[in-house]
């Protein structure tokens, strides 16, 4: 029997919090509990029709890069396994797509790194010769690789809302300039690693965002998702070849289709047709796959 599409986890039983584009929030007091659906996004609008799996999938990827990277940066996490009732009774909802988390305060920006030039910044490049204000060489593809990876922030918008570019300095104004360099600096380094580790798995991680936190004591924390399809690009190695667009593992397949079909990208998003839901669905096990070695839990 196939696992059931989860849209939401509201019922008379269950009440989130809050509810993001993805994720529904729990607020246990001192702890949350983060459940990720089978939403999926596109422009900024949640689309009708979830992803089967999705949610374990990114869930799932998250715990994988959490551990692997917990000698860079402490995270949030407390278990992905392990939930206090009534959420342990209640597995067909919530096991295998939870995390429960400490409650850290979010810094009010999107990390985002580039190490290949690709989506808004191929468009600001041609633009202008820079990303966020930072100037890149002449001449570069779409899709070519950087010389180094470059930190490129954005605002972190409500949902609905594009989130938008800025520069270094003005992270510098909204954290202050310890805080913007430890953020930038781990930022960089997560994504080196990160990348290094997806490659020798076969995946390009061509640029992806990173949240952070801070805890209790001050301390900076990685919270959110890590390195995943929803956010960020994962394009096949085998395949890759600079000068145009690429396949990829993400939701960009979904989002083809909505460009395919002239949407003008406002609510309410049209229905997906099935081989492309099977498809996206298929993309995200697949990466699960490549990178931890193993199948859904």
């Amino acid at each position: 029997m196939a696992d059931p599409v989860v849209i939401q986890t509201a019922t008379a039983r269950f009440t989130p919090a809050r509810q993001g584009k993805v994720r529904d929030i729990y607020d246990l007091g001192e702890a949350l509990l983060l459940v990720a659906t089978d939403r999926l996004s596109a422009f900024d609008v949640v689309l009708p029709d979830g992803i089967p799996n999705k949610g374990k999938v990114l869930t799932q990827i998250s715990a994988f890069w959490f551990r692997q990277l917990a000698g860079i940066v402490p995270s949030q996490v407390i278990s992905t396994s392990d939930f206090p009732e009534p959420f342990r009774s209640a597995p067909e909802i919530f096991a295998g797509r939870s995390m429960l988390v400490k409650k850290v305060r979010p810094l009010p920006v999107e990390c985002v790194v580039r190490g290949y030039l690709s989506g808004s910044g191929w468009v600001e490049y041609q633009r202008s010769g820079a990303i966020c204000g930072i100037t890149l060489p002449a001449g570069l593809r779409e899709s070519d690789q950087l010389p180094s990876p470059i930190f490129t922030p954005t605002t972190k918008a409500e949902q609905g809302v594009h989130d938008e570019n800025i520069t270094y300095a003005e992270v510098e104004q909204t954290l202050g300039a310890e805080t913007a360099a430890r953020v930038r600096d781990l930022t960089l380094k997560l994504y080196t690693e990160g990348a290094r580790f997806a490659r020798s798995r076969g995946i390009i991680i061509a640029d992806t965002k990173f949240e952070f936190g801070l805890d209790d004591k001050g301390g900076v924390v990685l919270i959110d998702e890590v390195l995943t399809p929803d956010s960020s690009r994962f394009w096949p190695l085998e395949s890759y070849k600079p000068g145009g667009a690429q396949p990829s593992f993400d939701k960009q397949f979904v989002r083809d289709y909505l460009l395919s079909i002239k949407w003008n990208k406002k609510p309410p998003a049209p229905r997906l047709p099935d081989d492309v839901i099977t498809t996206t669905s298929k993309k995200y096990e697949e990466a699960l796959k490549l990178l931890t070695g193993k199948g859904i839990a």
